[in-house]
């Protein structure tokens, strides 16, 4: 399930964990709210802010280690493919549609359909989304949805950081002065901002496309894959309605055998 933690993305987790935590530091450093209400005794808001980024920190290893959804061996997925077994053919109603076999031509392996082989990680993922250097790691079918929850809990914390960040400004006389004060915190408060304004455009834009029942991949490429090219601007297969779309997405488990939704939305009407 998980990758070698030792993998070629090490220096970017442990960049990521130590500009985590140093940060968290700094806003414990200075004279903020948490600080203030740690000196108190008041430390419900000390202690969970402490473990909702340690949450964060343990939801980015999951995703970041975790199988996004490698195509391993054409055995173990006949049942993705199309007319494979009795009971899959059985299951795809007829269609004039007509789509080739895709093998592909990295792994030689059988692709599902809506997988694409990744240059980076070397394997053919199955409901491929993008290849995120930030979690050297692709986004796929397995973890996805938490590659979503870990998007909304790290904006949760950045903006909570940023409140406690903007506490911890102090007044001084001149500007020389009030940037020795605050030149370490204000720094860390722009990290901060600029990193919330990213994980709002991501998660914003991931939700956008799950509501949709597509990838980033097949959003930005449906022009260039080959069971996209036909359907037009407004049209996509996989969509069943948003709510439907979203509730399939975070509470929908195991794999989703893709061509008998694409073909049996290709068998009605438009």
């Amino acid at each position: 399930m998980f990758k070698n933690v030792f993998g070629s993305g090490f220096i970017v987790r442990t960049a990521h964990v130590v500009l985590t935590w140093v940060i968290t530091l700094i806003l414990f450093l200075h004279d903020t709210d948490l600080r203030k209400q740690e000196e108190t005794g008041e430390l419900i808001q000390p202690v969970l802010f402490v473990l909702l980024v340690l949450v964060s920190v343990l939801l980015y290893f999951a995703i970041s280690l975790m199988d996004p959804g490698f195509v391993l061996s054409d055995c173990s997925d006949l049942q993705f493919t199309l007319g494979v077994t009795e009971e899959t053919q059985d299951m795809i109603p007829p269609t004039t549609k007509s789509l080739r076999q895709r093998r592909c031509g990295h792994c030689l392996l059988q692709q599902p359909m809506r997988s694409k082989h990744c240059q980076t990680c070397h394997h053919c993922v199955r409901r491929y989304d993008h290849h995120c250097p930030w979690i050297e790691n692709c986004v796929g079918e397995r973890n996805h949805r938490w590659f979503v929850l870990y998007l909304a809990v790290q904006l949760l914390v950045l903006l909570w950081g940023l409140h406690v960040a903007w506490s911890g400004f102090t007044t001084a006389p001149t500007w020389q002065l009030w940037l020795r004060r605050n030149g370490v915190l204000l720094g860390a408060a722009a990290v901060v901002a600029v990193l919330s304004l990213t994980v709002l455009l991501l998660l914003g834009s991931h939700l956008y496309l799950v509501s949709l029942n597509t990838t980033t991949w097949e959003f930005m490429s449906r022009h260039r894959i080959s069971y996209l090219k036909h359907c037009g601007a407004d049209e996509n297969p996989f969509d069943r309605g948003a709510l439907r779309n979203l509730w399939g997405f975070f509470c929908g488990w195991g794999s989703v055998v893709w061509e008998q939704v694409y073909f049996r939305e290709g068998s009605d009407p438009i």
